[in-house]
């Protein structure tokens, strides 16, 4: 069931271990953890944050955010295997306000928020299909019961040789960040032009 390991970076919990699932997962890299999570600081985006992580695989990024001072952390991943890892990596670090569900993205976002999130965090497998990605992003986006706070943020980690996702109306790209094979796409609610890319 568990396959390497990876660790926090930063924080409460920083420098600890946590496992990966042994497969169809694909961790996000420390470096790339790094500069995704000091720019969320520096944004103020992290303390206090309800945090949604979304294909969580082994729950790196959302413990990242709970180490970082989130206050709340849904885990959410179509494969229980996945999710018994978060659980697991959940309880050994022995952060406050982590949870997590087995659901597909999809399905999970077309049921109710119970409250909006300051940031979500999607980290889809590199071969979904773009239209998925779109459907995903629109049910994030809704206004309707929303997912998002006012002044929530998205991130969303693609392959760098994916195009850019098909933002929907309400979200609006707002800064873009390559890290190798690794491409980071920052969104926020709102309307008009999508930004150029920083």
């Amino acid at each position: 069931m568990v396959g390497d390991m990876t660790r926090i970076v930063a924080g409460r919990a920083g420098g600890r271990r946590i496992a990966v699932p042994r497969a169809g997962t694909r961790p996000t890299s420390e470096r790339v953890r790094e500069a995704l999570f000091s720019r969320l600081a520096h944004d103020g985006v992290l303390d206090g944050a309800r945090v949604l992580d979304l294909c969580a695989g082994s729950g790196a990024l959302g413990l990242e955010a709970a180490s970082r001072g989130a206050a709340e952390v849904v885990l959410v991943d179509s494969a229980r295997q996945a999710t018994r890892v978060c659980e697991s990596n959940a309880r050994s670090l022995a952060l406050d306000g982590v949870r997590t569900v087995t659901a597909r993205a999809e399905s999970f976002l077309a049921g109710a928020a119970a409250a909006p999130c300051d940031l979500v965090l999607l980290d889809p497998p590199y071969d979904l299909g773009e239209a998925d990605l779109a459907g995903l992003l629109r049910l994030l986006a809704r206004r309707q019961d929303p997912w998002l706070a006012d002044t929530g943020v998205v991130v969303v980690e693609r392959s760098a040789r994916s195009p850019e996702p098909e933002w929907p109306d309400g979200l609006v790209r707002v800064a873009t960040r390559r890290y190798g094979e690794t491409a980071l796409w920052f969104a926020e609610p709102g309307d008009g032009a999508v930004g150029p890319p920083d």
